[in-house]
């Protein structure tokens, strides 16, 4: 079940989709590229937010608003959170993990690396038993010495690409390494818009290995009510949840 784990398709919740409309035809453009399941992982940045519940109410209302229209059905919650200092402390942190999964997305600040991210990383996953995934890792190959490249990449961690990481040699020769190294990889589109930053499947299905893909897919589990949503014959049901 090709699954886009990184995207900001919620309406007008972060810097992602600012509309209902916008998010409608974002989620029509990713199923047109053969997108079964989302997760929308929107922003959360705890110095801007008045609290963790707040938050999780402005994120459901926003789902609300186009869950029953959008063309794609296995449409999950969780968000990308920055990590700063405490932001492992907050009570009920673990309600921004991806519904219907144990991972939860971390996005690393734009900086060099300092001890106290692997202290914050490793705290969330101690506490609450959780996978951590690192979002955009190639991203970081900008800002980040060669040697704190090399520590982040020892965390305990899934590491996430961004379609678009096909079309950059460096990001490309990354994940290339990742992959022999049989480190664990998933992708997402990180579609903010319909513009420069949309929906990116076709890049990512034309250059990704087919092994590979289905590896990211199968980092989260594909239930009976997820294949409902797809109208696909009970026998195939069946064998895709390995009955």
């Amino acid at each position: 079940m090709l699954t886009d784990y990184h995207c900001h398709i919620l309406p007008g919740i972060d810097d992602g989709s600012p509309d209902a409309m916008t998010s409608l035809a974002m989620i029509e453009m990713m199923s047109a590229q053969g997108v079964e399941r989302i997760i929308a992982t929107p922003h959360f940045y705890a110095h801007e937010e008045r609290s963790l519940t707040e938050y999780l109410i402005r994120r459901e209302e926003a789902f609300d608003s186009i869950a029953d229209f959008a063309v794609i059905k296995n449409i999950f919650l969780g968000a990308e959170i920055a990590i700063e200092h405490g932001i492992s402390m907050i009570s009920g942190i673990d309600k921004l993990a991806m519904e219907e999964s144990d991972m939860i997305l971390l996005e690393l600040p734009f900086r060099d690396y300092e001890d106290w991210m692997s202290e914050e990383i490793n705290t969330i996953a101690s506490g609450y038993g959780l996978k951590i995934v690192l979002a955009h890792i190639h991203r970081y190959l900008e800002y980040y010495s060669p040697d704190n490249i090399e520590r982040i990449l020892q965390t305990d961690a899934i590491f996430q690409f961004n379609n678009d990481a096909f079309l950059v040699q460096r990001d490309k020769e990354l994940l290339d390494r990742l992959i022999k190294e049989k480190r664990p990889i998933i992708f997402g589109s990180d579609a903010h818009n319909m513009g420069a930053r949309r929906p990116n499947w076709d890049i990512m299905l034309e250059g990704c290995a087919p092994d590979v893909l289905e590896a990211s897919n199968a980092h989260m589990k594909i239930t009976e009510e997820q294949l409902q949503l797809l109208n696909i014959p009970q026998q195939m049901q069946a064998e895709a949840i390995g009955e």
